[in-house]
């Protein structure tokens, strides 16, 4: 009897992020890639034992990118024109490479701007890299392959 060969999974730390007009060139890490729908709970006449569940609105967690700070500020200043009152969206993907470098899975957020910032916290005794945060709303995240 043959024995089918069982892929390996893949790694997830070879990755980038792409986003309208912003060339950032690597991300240490992102989170936030889940969505959730609501349960509508209705009691139906005549059926007692439980409710009836009906799908309500999806909810989409704010995408986390962090990044080692460099002297690039195209991810703070988007983050301080909103700040300043003017709210630029952009569209943007999650993408997963292979060990050589090709696209093995991608998730497209789209309308989102940045929320918050959180600079590096900075320590005398350290020798960690420094670390920005950006936190990216977003109406909308689809896994595209």
């Amino acid at each position: 009897m043959a024995t089918a060969e069982v892929p390996d999974p893949y790694v997830n730390f070879n990755f980038l992020v792409e986003l309208d007009n912003i060339a950032r060139a690597a991300f240490h890490e992102v989170s936030g890639m889940d969505s959730t729908v609501d349960v509508i709970e209705h009691r139906e006449g005549g059926w007692n034992t439980t409710p009836r569940k009906y799908p309500g609105q999806t909810k989409h967690t704010n995408l986390v990118l962090k990044w080692g700070m460099a002297g690039d500020t195209e991810l703070y200043d988007w983050h301080r024109e909103v700040v300043q009152g003017k709210v630029n969206r952009r569209n943007g993907s999650v993408v997963l490479l292979d060990g050589a470098g090709k696209e093995v899975a991608r998730w497209d957020f789209v309308r989102a701007w940045p929320a918050k910032y959180t600079g590096p916290g900075l320590n005398a005794e350290s020798s960690d890299i420094s670390i920005e945060t950006l936190e990216l709303v977003h109406e909308g995240l689809t896994r595209v392959s």
